[in-house]
């Protein structure tokens, strides 16, 4: 299959004064971003002017580095679609990739769902990571008392503890230990003045030719197993859990379809994010939904390995295990052909499922 030629949009996320502006002054100094385009929320603080070198309209500026930096003025398709068409125009220079800052009270999920799902962006653009950062000597009480800290650190691909150097580093251990159990999928980095790798941070996003290890990687079904035997919710942490679940039947497409969009559609409030590596028919298929929002599932070119099974790790909320794993059974389902040909579930048993899902807890 072609590569994907689109454009990777990573979303850098975190509460109130964690150094987002701080991460993006660094990463456009570096020579691997010159080619980034940035969108930062007209609410936010900008603090990047010192950077600026022109103005070629009112919404857009070019920065030293080379890099395009606008501000959001109307709506994220809206500024999504001008910087391509500019850039297609020649009225911007060429970009490669497109960071988004939110603000610090921002729920990220819409902005992901907004890349992923709007028919106007997807030939453009895909997703490739939700970065949060946490900062080392407030993020614990963040955690604990703001909603918005926890859902920001429970969607990331990569969680960066930042301010490493004005905290100790037993507070900072107990820190990393937490954001673990929170998002045992995530890989917990440390930044000092927004220092960190540009590779470091991106490339989150499965794809279709990745290598075995990369796929291991993407899900890290060890580390849920891990966090699952020792589990211990925080009395802040609003019921959130982590576990992974193993599948030994294969999965059918139309079980896969109801499942997923019931599950998306009826528990989405409840379901932070699931991963999953699934045997679909004999083929090896990754799936990925967080809250109301499924992904496309990918096709992989090979397995990673030689198991078989089905794979899934779950950050949830108020969502217990035992509830998920009653619903699993939809998964073998065999489609029933309806007129026009549409595969569908049986209509009696996918009734009695979609009941027993809006019951669980």
């Amino acid at each position: 299959m072609a590569a994907d030629r689109r454009i990777p949009v990573s979303v850098i996320t975190g509460f109130l004064g964690s150094g987002k502006t701080t991460l993006l002054n660094r990463l456009l100094q570096d020579p691997a971003m010159a080619g980034a385009a940035v969108i930062i929320n007209e609410f936010g603080e900008i603090g990047l002017d010192h950077l600026l070198i022109a103005t070629p309209n009112e919404n857009t500026v070019l920065l030293s580095s080379g890099c395009i930096c606008c501000t959001v003025r109307g709506d994220l398709v809206n500024t999504l679609r001008d910087l391509d068409k500019q850039r297609r125009e020649g009225e911007l220079p060429p970009f490669d990739r497109v960071l988004i800052e939110t603000t610090g009270l921002a729920d990220p999920v819409p902005i992901v769902q907004t890349v992923v799902v709007d028919e106007k962006l997807a030939p453009q653009y895909r997703l490739d990571s939700v970065i949060t950062l946490v900062d080392a000597v407030n993020g614990a009480g963040q955690l604990d008392t703001q909603p918005e800290s926890r859902k920001q650190a429970a969607i990331a691909d990569r969680l960066l503890v930042s301010k490493a150097d004005l905290a100790d580093a037993t507070a900072v251990a107990r820190l990393t230990e937490r954001l673990a159990v929170i998002n045992p999928g995530a890989e917990i980095l440390e930044s000092v003045h927004g220092r960190i790798a540009p590779d470091v941070l991106f490339g989150a996003a499965i794809a279709t030719a990745s290598r075995a290890a990369e796929v291991r990687r993407w899900l890290q079904e060890d580390r849920y197993v891990r966090v699952e035997a020792r589990q211990g919710l925080s009395a802040h942490d609003d019921g959130i859990r982590s576990y992974s679940l193993v599948l030994d039947q294969q999965v059918t497409r139309a079980g896969l379809t109801a499942w997923l969009t019931a599950l998306a559609s009826l528990r989405g409030a409840e379901l932070l994010r699931v991963k999953g590596l699934l045997n679909v028919e004999g083929e090896p298929v990754a799936v990925h939904a967080v809250q109301t929002l499924i992904h496309e599932p990918v096709y992989l070119q090979h397995w990673p390995d030689a198991d078989r099974r089905s794979r899934l790790v779950f950050i949830t909320r108020n969502m217990t295990r035992e509830a998920v794993e009653a619903t699993l059974g939809v998964l073998g389902w065999q489609s029933q052909p309806v007129e026009g040909g549409v595969p569908k579930p049986d209509p009696q048993k996918y009734a009695r499922f979609l009941a027993a899902m809006t019951k669980m807890h």
